[in-house]
């Protein structure tokens, strides 16, 4: 069983190219939590050791200050990811709550459908991956409003009208940069492009909509050199792995060789389904999801001083795992 990466406040100070960190299943939660925990306490020490002779190999330190544990890593390794992958909402920028969500309601209020989803129910639908997907399943459990059409192939193109103008509505906030990147998002960025990594965004939200985020908030020249999959680009969307296993194949990189950026159970799990390693950064949405399966999970990227991990990180995740 490996041992899974835990972070919450944990900060990562910068690190230069080619740093390693700490293994990538060593567990590190806050100053006041116990390090490891297991139903076996022999197999804990076991694990503990392991872990200790493993970090002094890699000459990596942990030290405490002002109660939070910051961990630096000596330069020993150059194993950088062939790819880094981000998902677009929640991660980039959390757009759901007050980006996606009020711009579904708008146009519900336009087109007089008498529909408003509120925060939480907003919350439960995110767990559908892509906007029509969740116009479609909303309306098959609750009822079609009573001016949509009838017939199945109607439905279709009154979702997709639907869709259109919420995309319209959704760019224009972004198009008024009312809605800020999230923290270490350039940095991370910024970082694996000036060392050759390549960088796509791989989003189930409409490729317009993403293109309109990452040329407006990432600036064109960073836009230039990022690839978008986003929309219906795969016919299956997250949790399937389609989305990301293009972006491999396109990119000519190995999957194995890529990490992804995730904020959700369903990118998660849709990652991890394509055979790449997952760092989750939680969104206001997702903060209560499952994420036992992930790589590393963090509150954000973090921008310095209050980052929680950077590109040699990411690198790290890809070295031998430690198991106990």
């Amino acid at each position: 069983m490996a041992l899974r990466i835990v972070y919450s406040s944990t900060i990562f100070p910068s690190q230069r190219k080619g740093a390693s960190t700490l293994p990538s299943t060593l567990t590190l939660p806050n100053a006041n939590t116990a390090l490891l925990s297991s139903s076996s306490s022999s197999s804990s020490r076991s694990s503990i050791e392991r872990i200790k002779s493993a970090s002094l190999r890699n000459k990596s330190k942990t030290s405490r200050r002002n109660g939070v544990v910051t961990c630096s890593a000596s330069p020993s390794s150059s194993v950088l990811p062939k790819a880094l992958l981000f998902d677009c909402d929640g991660v980039l920028v959390d757009t759901e709550k007050d980006g996606h969500r009020i711009s579904f309601n708008d146009t519900f209020a336009e087109k007089e459908l008498g529909v408003t989803w509120d925060v939480d129910l907003y919350g439960e639908l995110l767990k559908i991956g892509g906007g029509k997907e969740r116009m479609t399943a909303y309306f098959n459990k609750v009822g079609w409003p009573e001016n949509a059409p009838k017939t199945e192939g109607e439905r279709k193109e009154f979702i997709a009208g639907l869709h259109k103008r919420k995309t319209e509505l959704f760019m224009a906030l972004i198009e008024k940069k009312l809605l800020p990147l999230r923290p270490g998002v350039e940095k991370l960025i910024d970082q694996a492009l000036g060392n050759g990594v390549k960088v796509a965004v791989c989003s189930t939200s409409n490729e317009k909509a993403v293109s309109a985020i990452v040329s407006c908030l990432l600036g064109p020249e960073r836009a230039e050199q990022i690839q978008i999959y986003a929309g219906d680009v795969v016919p299956r969307k997250k949790p399937d792995p389609a989305i990301y296993l293009l972006a491999a194949d396109t990119l000519g990189v190995d999957p194995s060789s890529c990490v992804v950026v995730e904020d959700s159970g369903i990118g998660l799990a849709a990652a991890k389904a394509a055979g790449m390693k997952c760092i989750v950064t939680k969104s206001g949405y997702t903060a209560d999801e499952n994420f036992s399966n992930a790589d590393a999970v963090f509150d954000c990227i973090g921008d310095p001083p209050e980052e929680r991990f950077d590109l040699a990180f990411c690198g790290s995740l890809l070295e031998k795992q430690y198991v106990s």
